[in-house]
């Protein structure tokens, strides 16, 4: 799992510019535990490469409490998201020696999964040209 988290969230570069379209996508973060360093969002558009090739990423300052990101330009179509709470600015997903997250994390839908990472299916959602508003909590 750490290697999947650490490749999805490496990058952690704008949306390409190839992601041309018109609807946005805003995500409130809540139980954000400290303003310490950046939550980064991992956004995928198929089950084939959820948590291995990302179809963009961003970063925003954590905020105590909630923190929001907003992407726009986005095609309609289905997503799911991944999101972790970088604290320490490292700019990867901490594991354990077991490969379990030590940094909070979260899926889209709140997706939780057995012993590893939800299913895109799990995660999925729909985001039409009208955009998006949704919250998902870190867990830790």
């Amino acid at each position: 799992m750490r290697h999947l988290l650490t490749t999805a969230f490496c990058a952690c570069a704008l949306l390409t510019a190839s992601l041309a379209g018109a609807a946005t996508l805003t995500i409130r973060i809540d139980e954000v535990r400290s303003g310490d360093g950046t939550v980064q969002v991992a956004l995928y558009d198929s089950a084939g490469t959820f948590l291995k090739k990302s179809v963009g990423a961003t970063a925003e300052q954590a905020v105590e409490g909630s923190t929001t990101v907003i992407v726009k330009d986005l095609p309609e179509g289905d997503y799911a998201y991944a999101i972790f709470h970088d604290a320490n600015g490292n700019g990867k997903m901490d594991t354990n020696m077991m490969g379990i997250p030590t940094e909070d994390y979260a899926f889209s839908n709140n997706a939780l999964g057995k012993m590893g990472p939800p299913k895109f299916v799990d995660a999925r959602f729909t985001l039409s040209a009208a955009g998006l508003n949704t919250t998902v909590s870190l867990k830790n």
